[in-house]
Formats: structure tokens, sequence, C-alpha cells
């Protein structure tokens, strides 16, 4: 069973997704141990694969032995990265879920056995994109990541979530065609869809490579992945979309779907065309900088304007793309850059989960939607406090929080290369998270409390009544704050991972200490 570990990965919240769907209808008890068992079996195999990149190398798995030199088999590949990414996942999908739990009488409850199956069909998706080997199928894999998303955003109780569902579905399409029509102009220059021996052709015939057809291929995926991850001016669609969906949704998808979409563009780059789409273009790495420090910008200055904890938070998102966007393309001289964008989308994934898990516990046990909301959070519920005072203070970038390694390796890849805007940029961002966090800080530490401070327990925000407060809510908050400090301390392995799969996938070998 060892040597299936990366499809078992994959295929275990599938099969608890057509589980689910053949009995969870019939008693909706059994939806959450089932949906649990099966990621929890991902989990498993997640650290399994992990394990072994780490000790003998990446991971090829032809699915079926279908191994062919022209991608006609269906590869799944495991690197430095990517294994970090789906135990990542894994974790996150699992708090998230613990989250979900719902109480018997909740509003929507029926709804359960439609949620964890979109749920679990999500993880597929994710599961799928960070591990295949083939780019036909990272657009099947986006196309199921998208369709669970449209349904569990516009599962949310209010008319606004549906709103926001159907912009997301219209925006969301639009990039995905785009990402196809790029796949079909490179199936067109080279006659493969396997990334590796696209890859290896277009090292062999530079004439290929240097054609209108893969130029205008990788435009088009480049737009389609910038549009997924919602880089500035494509961020349109996610401020409402994971506002106005249930918390239950919002804590599995924020923290990754845009982070795994990073991960596609800079897989798509460095594995399919190659180091020097950067390197022998500067004004096209100029250009894609500028637009990453857009992207920090608006995102921290639309943070500034918001009340809305959640709307907050999702703008910060916004900004963090931008990070990582800006960092791959920083160049050759850039490489930290690389690297601090890769172990950010994990640094991310871990504080993005840590702030949307405490602000649905804000909403469920508070009430808290806003932030004056949040008068008096310390004497109320300290543990809950402390949590989120670790995730904002990763946000900023203090030490030893995985947020300050994450940033410290970005603005060293920018000094390098000589980015001081970008430079100026992400430390601006930090100093808006900084004034956005202590803004808060302030607020639960030394507001009033409320007079009426009973545990509380609305229905995403509309019929809302008194409710004893579940434990379990606290808990996956609690290991996510955790796990956002222990990535920072232990940075250090996770870094030399990463380290091997950037020297693997670029051909560079002197990254200094």
């Amino acid at each position: 069973m060892s040597e299936h570990l990366p499809v078992i990965v994959v295929l275990a919240p599938l099969f608890g997704a057509v589980i689910v769907g053949f009995f969870g209808s019939r008693d909706r008890r059994l939806c959450f141990p089932i949906a649990l068992t099966a990621l929890a079996l991902s989990f498993i195999c997640s650290i399994g694969v992990v394990h072994h990149v780490a000790t003998v190398g990446a991971w090829d798995y032809f699915v079926g032995g279908w191994e062919s030199p022209h991608g006609v088999g269906i590869q799944l590949r495991a690197d430095g990265v990517n294994s970090l990414l789906l135990l990542a996942i894994a974790v996150v999908a699992l708090l998230a879920l613990v989250y979900s739990i719902r109480q018997d009488g909740e509003k929507d409850a029926e709804k359960s056995p439609f949620f964890y199956v979109l749920f679990l069909l999500l993880c597929v998706g994710l599961f799928g994109i960070t591990i295949t080997g083939d780019a036909f199928n990272v657009y099947v894999l986006i196309e199921i990541t998208a369709l669970t998303s449209y349904g569990l955003v516009a599962m949310g109780s209010s008319r606004r979530s549906r709103v926001a569902a159907f912009q997301y579905l219209v925006i969301g399409t639009v990039g995905a065609s785009f990402y196809l029509i790029g796949v079909g102009y490179l199936y067109l220059a080279v006659g493969s869809l396997n990334m590796a021996d696209i890859r290896a052709i277009l090292a062999a015939n530079p004439e290929i490579a240097n054609s209108r057809i893969v130029g205008t291929a990788l435009v088009f995926i480049l737009l389609g992945v910038w549009t997924k991850m919602s880089l500035f001016p494509l961020h349109g669609w996610l401020p409402n979309a994971y506002s106005y969906c249930p918390s239950g949704s919002a804590n599995l998808m924020a923290p990754l779907v845009t982070k795994v979409s990073v991960y596609v563009m800079i897989r798509i780059l460095f594995s399919v065309f190659g180091l020097g789409v950067i390197t022998e273009n500067p004004g096209w790495s100029e250009l894609v900088v500028l637009i990453a420090v857009g992207s920090i910008v608006a995102g921290s200055v639309m943070a500034l304007t918001q009340r809305e904890i959640k709307k907050m938070l999702c703008c910060l998102i916004v900004a963090e793309v931008g990070y990582m966007v800006g960092g791959t393309w920083l160049g050759d001289a850039g490489r930290w850059g690389l690297t601090g964008s890769m172990y950010h989308i994990l640094a991310d994934a871990m504080m993005t989960s840590c702030l949307f898990l405490a602000a649905g516990v804000f909403a469920k046990q508070f009430g808290a939607t806003r932030l004056e909301h949040l008068s008096g959070l310390f004497r109320r519920s300290p543990w809950v406090a402390g949590a989120f005072t670790l995730g904002g203070l990763a946000m900023i970038g203090v030490p030893p929080m995985c947020g300050f390694f994450s940033k410290f390796y970005l603005i060293r890849g920018a000094i390098e290369s000589g980015h001081w805007l970008y430079i100026v940029a992400l430390l601006g961002s930090s100093l808006v998270n900084a004034i956005l966090f202590f803004r808060i800080f302030e607020i639960a530490y030394f507001g009033e409390v409320p007079e009426s401070s009973e545990p509380f327990e609305p229905s995403e925000g509309e019929g809302a009544t008194p409710r004893r407060y579940a434990v379990w809510r606290t808990a996956p908050l609690l290991i996510a704050a955790a796990l956002t400090l222990l990535l920072g301390i232990f940075n250090r392995p996770v870094i030399d991972l990463i380290r091997g799969t950037v020297v693997e996938n670029t051909g560079i070998v002197s990254m200094e200490e």
C-alpha cells in the first residue's frame, strides 16, 4: 500500500464524497464520521509522501502504470514543495471539517449531506491540482474545485451569498477558459500534455520555445491562474465570495484556493516553461512585479477601509497574493524570493486558516461580525483572543511566527534583484497589518465588556439566538494558532525541502546561506 500513497491522498476524499452521497442522505449523522475518516486517511498518506520526498527524493507515480514519453498516462508527481502543500491542505481541511459540525436543530442542518459532499470534492480538486503532472488534468481539477466552491458559497443563508456565488461563477469561468485556451495552444506547439514531457521538448527545441504560439499559451495560462488566485485587478470576486459564504466553507476555501492557484503558476513557470521565461524577459518580469506591487497596495488599502472582520481578512488575502506573485517573478538574482514565495504559500495557508477560524468563532460565540463587536474579548474569552493574536502577529510578520520568515526571504530576494518598490510595498503592507491588528487588539483588550455577553450562536447572520457554545469550534482555532507558531520555529527543515525543489526545477545550485 505504501507505494500508492500519492494516489490515495486524492482518492480518499473522492470515495468519501461518494459514500456520504449514498448514506448521508438517509442518516445525516454519518456524514461527519465518513468525511473525517476520508480526510484523516489523506492526512496520513500526505505525511508518508513528505517523508518519502525528504528521504528519497521526488516521487513520480503513474496511475494505472501507463508510463509514456508522450503523456498518454496520468502522472502524479510529488516534490519538496507540493508534498508539503498536500500536508497543509489536509491539515487545514481537517480543522475546517471539525469546525463545521452542526448541532441538532441548527438552521439548514438538513443540508449537511450536500455540504460534506461538496467539501470533500473540493478537497479532491485541491489535492489533485497540487500533485498532478498533467497540464490538462490541472484544468479538469480546477473545474472540480470551482464547481464545488460555487455550491459552497451559495449555501449561505442570505441572498448576498447567492449573488456572490453567481459573480464567482462568471469570473471563475472566464479564468478557467483562459487557462484551457493556453493549454490548447501549448498542445498545438508540442503535442503533449505531460508537464515533464513539455519541458523536455521546449528545452530541446529553442525555436518552438521562442515561438509566438508558446508565448501566447503562456499569456493565456497566466491570465487564467491570476484570475483564480485573485491577483489585482482580477480580484473582484473574492471579498464577497468568502465573506458571505458559510463559515465552514470559508474556513476551507480562504486559506487554500488562492494558495493552490499560486502554486499552479509556479509549477507551470518552472516545470513547463523553464526559468528563462523570467530571466530572459526582464521587461515581462518588471511588469509582473509591478502588478504584484499594485495588488499588495490595493489589498492593504481596501483592508484599512473595512469594518467587517471577514471583509478585512479577504482584502488581506489580495495583498498576500501580491507577495507570492512578486517573489516568484523577481528573477534569477532573486532566487531567495522564489524560496520565500513557496514558503509563504504554506505560511499564509496556516495564518489565514487561523484568522478565518477565529472570525467564525467570533460570529458563532459572540455574534461579532464587525471590529467594534470585539470589545472586551480578552476578558470574555482569553483563549480565543490569544489564538487570534498569534494569527495577527504572524500576518504582521513578528518573529518567530511563520510570516516573519517568509517575508525575510522575500525581502532578501528583492534586495538581491534590486526591486526596491516591491520591498517598500511589502514593508508598507506589513505596517498596515500592524495598524489593523493592533487596532483590534486595543478594542479587544481595553474595550468594555457588553452587558449581555451570553454565548451566542447565530445561523450565518440570521435568526441569531443564544445557545450553548460548542467547544469543538475552539479546538481547531487553537490548533491552527499553534501550527502557525510551530511552522515559524521549525522553518529550517521546510526551507531545506523547498530549496532542494528550487535547485531541481531551476538549475540554481548556489544558494548561499
